[in-house]
């Protein structure tokens, strides 16, 4: 872990710096390619790009973006089997599933309720699937940037330019990085071909379909930009999609890399490096004490297992012996906590107490790394409560970075963790209490409860992985959960634009002797209480009937 966590800030620190100097208009070694090119999309979309944005017409313009590009997923998807690039002939995806998905990939969540190789077409899956996971990444990005802004700037009505931001995201930052990444993913033996599918006999004599497919690329950004929509079931698992443990470690890294690099951006944007530094610090925080959970959870085991005599470890069902306890662990810590959903292992088979780390990574809004840009305008929010906490108790106006946190951004940020936690409440509520959604569970009791749950915080947090014992293709499961991860993206979204036009248009007050320093150990401390104090007091009885009641009946010999 040490190892991992250290070739991460390796990487994460000269990014955030690299990004800075993207966004920030500097000079970067990539300009004499892509300023071009960026000045071609501008013309053909007839986009001023020197034109500023105040925050509705930004929120409008990303709006309507996203559910025109929503829109075009859902009808390639509906007369895929007429389109070409589809040598497996496959037909039409129905209604609800299509809905489903074209919500859940232009969310950023990349929940899957079907088996891709079984399901899309190529084209469908380079052209409507590809393109959202580049799409919806630099969207998150862009709502951190105009947030930053929001903090940056004085007395001004503007926080930028939504296509501004959102094409230097995609063409200076996702683009580069994700071709670097598919490149070596191919060396190490990640398919990409548009040939059809092989039959092949097997060593026993029977005939195998293997499945084939332009995988390396939709594999290297469906990471880098924190989507995790595989392009097979098995998603992460698959050997064609994760061959070797080398792979193994660049899709943890590559999951994890831009939303730890974020902050640092944040601090240069800013213009002190301290408040970056202290926003990655609980971030890490909160992320080892979930990982060091998950981790002893798993090795400690399934005593049931260990009384049938077993001597080796109890918990490898559902994983893949070739990555093990430990690296299963880390992957599934990490895809939790950056709202990404790939999985190298099924979280359904995880230990009680190993899934309720996992559930309450993604309860908490996503902010421990979170997605590609919504993690930090997540945890950002948080700061934001927690200043104002802070300052309560201390009798003085809070305030962060010169900017007085008032009425008006302390109604929106509680809008932005109340939204997603109600509909993760509302929607399991529902589906635990009718026969659409009970009639999916593969388990009962506390485990089926604990499915529930997964299904619906995956979906608000747009994390997009699942504990897998969910039948989640029907109609109930396909328009509730599209809904939900609908209101968990926009309904964090639009406050955070709230917030961010609330601040630029305020002055900027200079610090004085009861300025409460957020660069401090005990900022970041604070900080990271008050993220699992929200979870806790939000989540904590649904929790204590599903994974927590199933920990403890397990350690007396209960199963379901």
């Amino acid at each position: 872990m040490g190892f991992y966590l250290l070739v991460l800030v390796l990487l994460a620190v000269p990014l955030g710096h690299y990004m800075a100097r993207v966004f920030k208009g500097e000079r970067t070694l990539l300009d004499p390619v892509l300023k071009p090119l960026e000045e071609i999309f501008y013309h053909l979309a007839r986009v001023d790009a020197k034109k500023e944005m105040g925050w509705r017409e930004y929120a409008l313009s990303l709006l309507i973006f996203n559910f025109l590009g929503m829109l075009v997923v859902y009808l390639i998807q509906r007369f895929q089997g007429i389109l070409p690039f589809n040598p497996q002939h496959f037909g039409a995806v129905p209604q609800d599933l299509a809905f489903n998905t074209a919500a859940s990939f232009m969310t950023n969540t990349n929940w899957q309720a079907y088996a891709g190789e079984r399901t899309m077409s190529y084209f469908t899956q380079m052209v409507a699937l590809t393109v959202q996971n580049f799409l919806s990444a630099a969207t998150g990005i862009a709502v951190a940037l105009a947030l930053t802004r929001g903090f940056i700037r004085r007395e001004t009505s503007f926080l930028g330019n939504f296509w501004v931001d959102l094409t230097r995201a995609t063409l200076w930052v996702l683009l580069p990085l994700s071709l670097l990444l598919a490149l070596v993913l191919v060396s190490q033996g990640v398919i990409q071909n548009l040939s059809p599918y092989l039959k092949v006999t097997t060593l026993e004599g029977r005939e195998q379909t293997l499945a084939m497919g332009p995988v390396a690329s939709q594999e290297a950004i469906k990471l880098l930009g924190t989507n995790g929509g595989g392009f097979f079931g098995a998603n992460s698992a698959h050997p064609y999609e994760n061959p070797t443990p080398f792979t193994n470690l660049l899709e943890m890294l590559a999951m994890q890399v831009i939303p730890a690099a974020l902050p640092i951006t944040f601090g240069r944007l800013v213009g002190d490096r301290r408040q970056g530094i202290a926003i990655l610090a609980a971030m890490f925080l909160l992320f080892v004490l979930g990982l060091s959970i998950v981790y002893a959870s798993e090795y400690y085991g399934n005593p049931l297992i260990k009384a049938l005599g077993v001597s080796s470890p109890t918990a490898l069902e559902g994983k893949e012996v070739r990555f093990g306890l430990a690296q299963s662990s880390l992957f599934a810590t990490i895809t939790t906590a950056v709202a990404c959903g790939a999985v190298n292992s099924m979280h359904d088979s995880f230990t009680p107490l190993g899934g309720f780390i996992l559930l309450l990574q993604m309860m908490v809004g996503e902010v421990i790394f979170g997605g590609a840009g919504a993690g930090l305008y997540g945890m950002l929010i948080f700061v934001l409560l927690t200043v104002f906490i802070v300052g309560l108790m201390v009798g003085r106006t809070p305030e962060y970075l010169g900017k007085k946190i008032e009425a008006w951004e302390m109604k929106m940020a509680t809008l932005a963790v109340l939204i997603p936690a109600a509909a993760i409440l509302l929607g399991s509520a529902v589906a635990a209490i009718t026969q659409a959604g009970t009639s999916s569970l593969l388990n009962s009791g506390p485990h089926g409860l604990s499915e529930i749950l997964y299904a619906f915080s995956s979906s608000a947090g747009n994390n997009g992985s699942a504990f897998a014992g969910l039948n989640a293709n029907t109609l109930f499961y396909n328009i509730t959960l599209g809904i939900t991860m609908l209101i968990g993206r926009f309904g964090v979204i639009l406050p955070a634009l709230a917030i961010a036009g609330s601040l630029a248009a305020k002055k900027t007050i200079p610090p004085g002797p009861g300025t409460f320093q957020t660069t401090t150990p005990l900022f970041v401390f604070l900080l990271a209480i008050v993220v699992l104090i929200v979870g806790a007091l939000t989540f904590f009885p649904a929790l204590a009937l599903g994974p927590i009641v199933e920990h403890l009946l397990m350690l007396r010999g209960k199963t379901f």
